[in-house]
């Protein structure tokens, strides 16, 4: 009687851990101690750490003075706790618009880290297919003591997608307001996140066909601050390439260097800082290759 006892205790506890894993995962907030960036995962319901984050020097950020002074401006008045702007950051691919984010974060942890003041400023990167989840991060996040930039890389909705219904209620206008410590940035290629175009082009009624158009364009409307990012001239291109070859000593005069960017951005159709990075990092690998190349000949003569 005792070993069927123990039989069927077996088998409930394993039926009871099927039943956990199947069941919904609870979301959570775990704020690891010197690490101030994570990446909210749908499926864990959790944010998940990272560690280091992939920034670009302030100063190497090209082109683009207005919008670095207006998001790292905005960006400082969030994390002392004051008001501040939503910030929807739109235009060319390749221009700095998700480096610009990030800069700015690194920045002001860094300013922190100068001034010997406890770190308070977080950024939580959210996809954009998991936006439904933002109503119930956003009840996580206004219980904690600290400040979050919520941030949304490459976001555009498709025409039959609903989801920017939810987010448009929760950056301005719904029940469940934004908290005051989390301010949305997002980045997108286009000024307004949905196409202006809609599925119903026969609509009768002009006014209706003029109202459902107007709901469309309107998400754009519930961010306080618009950046744009547009193409490079040849001399802003000039300018992002000497700069990078500077920050990262590249052994070339400016007449090879410019002649060899010139070359790289016509094979890839294209000048943005984007294609300039990666060229300068193309040059820095081959330099790297042949240096280790050298040394590896003259230790093998000298052995």
């Amino acid at each position: 009687m005792t070993e069927i006892s123990q039989e069927i205790q077996k088998q409930l506890e394993g039926i009871n851990q099927s039943l956990q894993r199947l069941a919904p995962r609870s979301p959570s907030i775990n704020l690891e101690e010197d690490i101030f960036s994570y990446i909210w995962n749908k499926e864990t319901q959790t944010l998940c750490p990272v560690k280091d984050i992939q920034a670009i020097p302030y100063p190497l950020l090209k082109g683009i003075e207005t919008q670095k002074k207006t998001l790292l401006t905005n960006t400082r008045q969030f994390s002392l706790g004051l008001p501040a702007n939503n910030a929807l950051l739109w235009g060319a691919k390749g221009m700095g618009k998700s480096s610009l984010v990030k800069t700015v974060f690194t920045v002001l942890c860094e300013e922190r880290q100068t001034i010997s003041t406890k770190q308070n400023l977080y950024l939580i990167e959210i996809l954009r297919e998991d936006l439904s989840d933002l109503p119930k991060l956003l009840l996580l996040l206004a219980e904690t003591p600290h400040q979050f930039i919520l941030y949304c890389d490459d976001l555009s909705f498709a025409t039959s997608d609903t989801q920017y219904k939810s987010l448009k209620a929760i950056l301005e206008g719904g029940i469940q307001s934004r908290p005051q410590n989390v301010i949305f940035y997002a980045t997108s290629n286009h000024k307004h996140l949905l196409p202006k175009e809609t599925e119903d082009t026969n609509l009768a009624d002009p006014l209706l066909l003029k109202e459902i158009l107007e709901d469309k364009i309107s998400l754009s409307d519930r961010f306080g601050i618009w950046l744009g990012f547009h193409h490079c001239t040849d001399e802003q291109w000039d300018d992002i390439v000497l700069s990078y070859a500077r920050a990262f000593q590249i052994d070339l005069s400016n007449y090879d260097l410019l002649y060899q960017a010139k070359q790289w951005a016509t094979a890839r159709g294209a000048k943005s800082g984007r294609v300039a990075w990666q060229f300068i990092t193309d040059l820095r690998g081959k330099a790297a290759l042949k240096n280790h190349e050298n040394f590896t000949t003259e230790d093998t003569t000298s052995d």
